[in-house]
Parts: structure tokens; C-alpha cells; sequence
């Protein structure tokens, strides 16, 4: 299952663990950063991961077009429950299910962190956050070229969650994307609908002038709480987005 060349998380230097307990899980293509309240069991984690990779690879090799199609496809009845999550997120918005996988697979390991009785869970997973918390948190805002804003922050309330944060570019990164959006951020209580939005999202900013289009998109979407979108020194958000420096 590869679904873009690996690029070195730099972003990762400047997260502050505070009460935390940090934890990297690798598995191919899949890099993980887990924070948790109380020290990760990692044999779990990665047991989990190497689970549900398998699922998506195993359906891979039934139906190619899993991986390839860049609109929704539909899946066996007996397809495991994270392919059909992925399947079932990407028909909301009109996109390919793997325009969903790094949701997806950070909120099916935080869930499972959560049955298993962590209270705090954080997993990053490359453009998408599934999170859970007991108290505030200030999730940091990447833009690359957009310096203006890298100082920007959105905060988390623990009422809001468990949910999920996904970003998307078109100037970053490896993800496939048609826009040129240098961040839009979409909030969802399902993590694999925010990642499947967000790259909806960006790709359809072309110029500045689409970026109130690209905002009413996201915001069409059931299950969409939150949508952020900057292209240079422009940004635009609606919803259940508190910013904080």
C-alpha cells in the first residue's frame, strides 16, 4: 500500500508534549506520533496498525481500484470494518477512499487506545489528528510559503472531543492534490471524513478568488464542523474554529 513517498515530519520538532507521553510508531509507509497520558503499549499499537494496513492492502489486491480511483467506489458487504469507514467517508464528498487513509487509520488506533482506558490520545498521522483530551490544546498551523500565519494555533476545547483535524495542500507535501492551496484545515468528528474534505477542499482553490467557494464546500458537507483554508496571506474559516497565537 503506497500512497506517496515518504517526507521526514520536521513539524514534529516544535510539538510540546506537556503531560504526555510521546511515542513513534513506524510501519511502511504509515509514521505515526502518539501522545497518550500514560505510557503507550506499543506492541498494541503496532499489532493494530499492521492490522489495519493489512485490510486495506488485502482489499487492495481484490479491487485495484481501492487504490487508484479518484472518485467513490463501492465495497463488499464482508469488507472490514476500516474499508468500509474509508469507502463510506469518501461517497460524503465525492472522492477516492484513499483520500481518506490517514484519518482513517489515526482514528481507528485512537479509538482503540480509548477501549483500552487512555483518557488522553493524540495520534498524528501525517495530514490527519484523531484527539482526545482532558484539557485545552493548541494544534500548530503549518502554511510553508505563508509565514504569516505558522504562528497561528487552533485550540481545542475537551468538550469538543474525541476528533478529528486533517490537513490538506496543495504547496506541501507529497498528497496528490489539483489546487494550490497552501493549507486548509478541516475539523469532523470522524477523522477519515475531515482528511477526505480537506483534500476536496484544496483542490478547489485555483486563485484567491475561489477561496469563499472552496469554504462553502466544505461547509456543505454533513458531519463538518470546522473548515480554515489560507493561500498566501489570505485566509478565510468558518465554524467551530477558535484560533489562537
Amino acid at each position: 500500500m503506497k500512497y506517496g513517498k515518504y517526507q521526514k515530519r520536521f513539524y514534529r520538532d516544535l510539538v510540546k508534549a506537556e503531560g504526555l507521553y510521546l511515542t513513534h510508531i513506524i510501519a511502511k509507509e504509515s509514521d505515526l506520533q502518539v501522545l497518550t497520558n500514560k505510557r503507550l503499549d506499543t506492541r498494541f499499537l503496532e499489532e493494530r496498525l499492521r492490522m489495519y494496513r493489512y485490510d486495506i492492502e488485502n482489499y487492495i489486491n481484490k479491487d485495484y481500484r481501492f487504490l487508484i480511483s479518484l472518485k467513490p467506489i463501492e465495497v463488499e458487504l464482508n469488507a472490514s470494518e476500516i474499508v468500509k469507514e474509508m469507502a463510506s467517508q469518501a461517497k460524503k464528498v465525492n472522492v477516492g477512499p484513499m483520500a481518506t487513509v490517514a484519518g482513517a487509520i489515526a482514528e481507528f488506533l485512537g479509538r482503540d487506545l480509548l477501549k483500552k482506558g487512555y483518557q488522553d490520545v493524540i495520534i498524528e498521522n501525517g495530514g490527519g489528528i484523531f484527539l482526545k483530551t482532558r484539557k485545552a490544546r493548541r494544534i500548530g498551523i503549518y502554511a510553508g510559503r505563508s509565514k504569516l500565519w505558522n504562528k497561528l494555533k487552533i485550540k481545542i476545547k475537551p468538550k469538543d472531543t474525541p476528533l478529528g483535524i486533517c490537513a490538506s495542500s496543495g504547496t506541501i507535501g507529497h498528497s496528490l492534490s489539483f489546487g494550490i492551496a497552501d493549507c486548509v484545515i478541516v475539523l469532523s468528528k470522524h477523522a477519515a471524513l475531515a482528511d477526505a474534505v480537506a483534500a476536496a477542499t484544496a483542490n478547489r482553490v485555483q486563485s484567491k478568488d475561489d477561496l469563499q467557494k472552496a469554504v462553502d464546500f466544505a461547509k456543505s458537507i454533513r458531519g463538518v464542523i470546522g473548515v480554515a483554508v489560507i493561500l498566501k496571506n489570505n485566509l478565510i474559516n468558518w465554524g467551530e474554529i477558535e484560533f489562537a497565537s
